[in-house]
């Protein structure tokens, strides 16, 4: 119709009108995003970013962050040198809480905090003194498959035993993961753990379970398990019964997964615990950070993650990289806080006891 209506002559004025004026605009596009670029690398240079990691040292939270560091300042514009600090404590409350009420909002610290955060302000709410779904997520390097994992000295050796004989694990404090998880199975599926907490992190947990305090973990991060206690899975020292999920770790494909509850409520109420699994070691940024800081760290987080000599050095630490992103994380933890009042009053009476 514009051949009929213009002419061939003035069809090819048109176009040519409507190329320069895309052109113009992808132009002041490009020109904007630049200077966007700009902006961000004037405001990192030469800065420190401090990297807090809510675990002890040595933990698989620690190895993850300190992998990280270096690859993620890279990717940062402006290429500021990352700090990283070790902020244990409560299982990472103490960070989170820090992050959420005194942390600077620009995006100068970043936490590492555990997969338990999402939840606390829910279960423990006396305890977590922020809202999850006010954090921005930067990323995690994988969703991670807990297991339990016991010394070959415990009186459990199968699955079925943990619901016949005391078996002692070790805890961190109420909101992480090793000590929500067997405190919930005991109650909502007949499990006899016996939780002992207080331990600064994972590893003082395996040192007190090489002396016989302890019996193992109850829920135990399988890549901090690969990554730290290898040579003793090989040996039988250590051996897993179980592992948490909807299927199988390609890692594990002999190891049973552990039962859902029959009852409605309490297979909600489990579903929140495992969901935590899918947060991995997530990264996280205060309230408030300039939404084109948190473009940029989020950018670079993923480069990071794709960074063939980061994932060498990951695979040599034995750290799984399967990158989950903030928005992913973000959409998690709202799912999370959806979860049926029923289910979580369940969930609160069995950890304030």
């Amino acid at each position: 119709w514009l051949c009929d209506d213009l002419g061939p002559n003035k069809v090819r004025e048109e176009t040519m009108r409507l190329f320069i004026a895309c052109a113009i605009a992808a132009s002041i596009l490009s020109l904007q995003g630049a200077r966007a670029q700009d902006a961000i690398a004037d405001f990192y240079r030469g800065k420190q970013i401090f990297l807090r990691i809510g675990s002890a040292a040595g933990s698989g939270y620690d190895l993850a962050g300190r992998i990280v560091a270096p690859y993620l300042s890279r990717y940062i514009p402006g290429n500021p040198s990352i700090v990283v600090q070790s902020v244990p404590g409560a299982g990472s409350l103490i960070l989170a809480n820090q992050l959420y009420n005194t942390a600077p909002r620009d995006g100068t610290v970043i936490g590492l905090v555990s997969n338990g955060m999402p939840t606390a302000p829910q279960l423990t709410p006396d305890q977590a003194r922020f809202d999850a779904t006010k954090f921005t997520w930067i990323g995690s390097n994988a969703p991670e498959t807990q297991i339990i994992m016991l010394s070959e000295k415990a009186p459990a050796t199968k699955l079925d035993d943990l619901f016949k004989v005391e078996t002692i694990v070790g805890a961190t404090a109420p909101g992480v993961a090793i000590y929500d998880v067997p405190a919930v199975l005991n109650a909502l599926s007949g499990t006899r753990f016996k939780i002992v907490s207080g331990y600064e992190g994972t590893a003082q947990i395996d040192v007190a379970t090489e002396r016989g305090e302890l019996h193992g973990q109850a829920a135990l991060g399988w890549i901090s398990a690969k990554t730290r206690n290898m040579s003793d899975i090989k040996s039988g020292k250590l051996k897993i019964l179980a592992q948490f999920g909807s299927k199988p770790h390609s890692d594990l494909p002999q190891i049973p997964l552990f039962p859902e509850p029959a009852n409605d409520i309490d297979r909600e109420a489990f579903a929140v615990m495992i969901s935590r699994q899918n947060f991995g070691r997530p990264l996280i940024l205060p309230p408030g950070v300039p939404s084109d800081r948190v473009k940029a760290l989020r950018s670079a987080y993923a480069k990071a993650m794709d960074n063939p000599d980061l994932r060498k050095e990951a695979e040599r630490a034995g750290l799984e990289i399967n990158p989950v992103s903030g928005e992913e994380l973000d959409t998690l933890t709202r799912q999370i806080v959806r979860t049926s009042p029923a289910a979580i009053a369940k969930l609160r009476g069995i950890l304030s006891q």
